[in-house]
């Protein structure tokens, strides 16, 4: 029996999102949980998995349309099943629905090209900024230059058919910064440039205007030891190939997951009247991209090794920056961490994200002077700032939070057996 399958609520502030990208074209099969379309949220371009099996009868949207959540995106259907498509959309497409739907969808059927690592998929561009012509580029250059101000019409494509992809974009991007392409720069010093504000930009922006208007926020920093720490991940990683390496960021996760275990309130949302205690223990981590941050989560990180831990976040990672994340990679965080200390910052606080109760500003592990048994001695130490909500915690709560954060850390052996 023929199903609709409509616009996912990618988060629980989502109201709206763009279809980028069909992964599956028209007369494909597709498995429940097979990947189907590439929807771009305010937060990140999410890969939407299938919630039926069958063939997918008929596209309800166009590539680069925005719609509402749970509005009708297309219909998959048993094979060779007969559908009605307007019984099975009640009736609610109008003749003038049906105008527009046929203006936004290709004049004639594209065979699309199996997606894959390597390949990014094709759509049309809007025209550049100074150039009427249609542009072939995927979604992530399309969005890239959107976000950067970069005028597609003047690059050359390197994909398949000269399309543009993200690489051709950067390319740009970076010969720009050279001191010829400043020279010749319509961009000269004094000039103003007005640039779009992206959707990640605008929602991050929404998010935190919410945090320091409802939230009464209070700020806790401790240094912790992390000289064995720091130790001990210079041993585990001699053997390690690069892309396996374990970063301080990875035992941080860790640490906090296994902190929270011991006082739930920080792992926790106001829930009306209720303090909401959530039974697992989600750490999103802030990841930094150019279009602004973005967390990613991962789940159960109180029931995973330091090593599980590098790994998927690695993966989380690698999946942001390529626009290839799930729902479930950015959904369902109960605690965050933002590491700035890869930036050479020593100290700094993180506004609380919503509907979480607190976060986690760490910043970078650095050898200081440290009094040592009255004697003066040089010491590896790592400043970590809590946020937190005070209608949920309060300071003593907070700061055995952050002592036990810290004999985690100090004592890291703890952080392999626990």
């Amino acid at each position: 029996m023929a199903k609709i399958i409509e616009m996912p609520k990618l988060g629980f502030d989502m109201a709206e999102g763009t279809l980028m990208n069909w992964v599956k074209a028209e007369g494909d099969k597709v498995e429940k949980g097979e990947t189907l379309a590439e929807i771009e949220t305010d937060k990140a371009t999410v890969q939407v998995e299938s919630s039926e099996s069958g063939v997918v009868f008929k596209h309800l949207a166009a590539p680069n349309a925005t719609l509402p959540v749970g509005a009708p995106i297309a219909v998959i259907s048993a094979p060779g099943e007969t559908v009605d498509l307007d019984a099975l959309l009640g009736g609610s497409t109008t003749a003038e629905e049906k105008e527009k739907t046929e203006e936004k969808a290709p004049a004639s059927p594209v065979s699309e090209p199996p997606v894959d690592q390597t390949v990014e998929p094709e759509t049309p561009a809007a025209p550049g900024p100074e150039s009427g012509a249609s542009v072939k580029a995927s979604p992530l250059a399309k969005a890239l230059a959107r976000d950067r101000g970069v005028n597609l019409a003047a690059i050359a494509g390197s994909g398949p058919g000269g399309r543009v992809v993200k690489r051709d974009v950067e390319a740009a991007l970076e010969s720009a910064k050279s001191p010829a392409a400043v020279s010749s720069s319509a961009f000269a010093p004094g000039q103003d440039r007005a640039l779009p504000l992206s959707k990640l930009r605008a929602a991050i922006g929404r998010r935190m205007q919410e945090s320091k208007r409802s939230i009464p926020a209070f700020y806790l920093t401790r240094s912790i030891d992390v000289q064995d720490l720091v130790r001990m991940r210079r041993q585990m990683n001699e053997s390690r190939e690069k892309d396996a390496k374990i970063s301080l960021n990875d035992f941080l996760v860790r640490a906090a997951a296994l902190a929270l275990g011991q006082y739930p309130n920080l792992n926790a949302s106001l829930d009306g009247n209720n303090i909401l205690q959530h039974g697992d223990i989600n750490i999103g981590v802030a990841v930094a991209l150019e279009q602004g941050l973005l967390t990613v989560v991962l789940r159960n990180a109180d029931r995973k090794s330091v090593e599980q831990i590098a790994a998927e976040s690695g993966r989380l990672v690698r999946a942001a920056r390529e626009g290839k994340l799930r729902n479930e990679d950015i959904a369902g965080s109960t605690f965050t961490i933002s590491n700035l200390g890869m930036y050479d910052i020593e100290e700094f606080i993180a506004i609380v994200n919503p509907p979480e109760t607190a976060i986690l500003a760490v910043g970078s592990a650095l050898e200081v002077p440290v009094a040592v048994n009255g004697s003066l001695q040089v010491g590896w130490r790592m400043k970590a700032t809590l946020s937190a909500d005070h209608r949920v915690t309060d300071g003593a709560e907070a700061a055995q939070f952050l002592q036990a954060l810290a004999l985690y850390l100090e004592q890291p052996w703890r952080l392999l057996v626990a």
